[in-house]
């Protein structure tokens, strides 16, 4: 096989926001409660988060990309993309969920705006997780407003 055909494809990152959760700790049992419903349907431990668009980049994101979660105006966590699959909701319209790790590592806070959908993110911009040490520091939300200060 000829070097050029070693391309590799880099990974892209999601950014999205939690809409309706408060803490991390929301965000945790979410996960928590999302992925035993999955193992109880037969679908595996397993955490899935249905959105209306396909995303575009979808080889990029299966390149070994996360999903970004942002609680409360701060990027505080992550879980692993682990596939996309079609679905099909309720009212017949087609959506896409994402399949993701159902364990969340926590990552340093990155303030970000807020917007609707989801963002991509370069893995260079993306913000490094926590050491498991560093996990046991402040908690995430007052890190947050740490960061939000320039404290951090």
């Amino acid at each position: 096989m000829s070097e050029t055909a070693l391309i590799s494809v880099r990974s892209v990152h999601l950014v999205k926001l939690c809409v309706g959760t408060a803490s991390l700790a929301d965000q945790e049992d979410w996960v928590r409660r999302r992925s035993a419903e999955n193992e109880k349907a037969g679908k595996g431990r397993i955490h899935d988060h249905v959105t209306r668009m396909r995303p575009r980049r979808m080889d990029e994101l299966l390149a070994g990309g996360s999903l970004y979660w942002v609680i409360k105006g701060v990027i505080l966590a992550r879980q692993k993309i682990l596939g996309l699959e079609p679905r099909t909701g309720a009212d017949g319209i087609d959506r896409t969920a994402i399949l993701l790790e159902p364990k969340l590592m926590l990552t340093e806070p990155a303030p970000r705006r807020a917007f609707q959908g989801w963002r991509y993110l370069e893995d260079a911009d993306a913000p490094s997780d926590l050491p498991r040490r560093a996990a046991k520091g402040p908690p995430p939300e007052l890190s947050a407003e740490l960061a939000e200060l320039g404290l951090l």
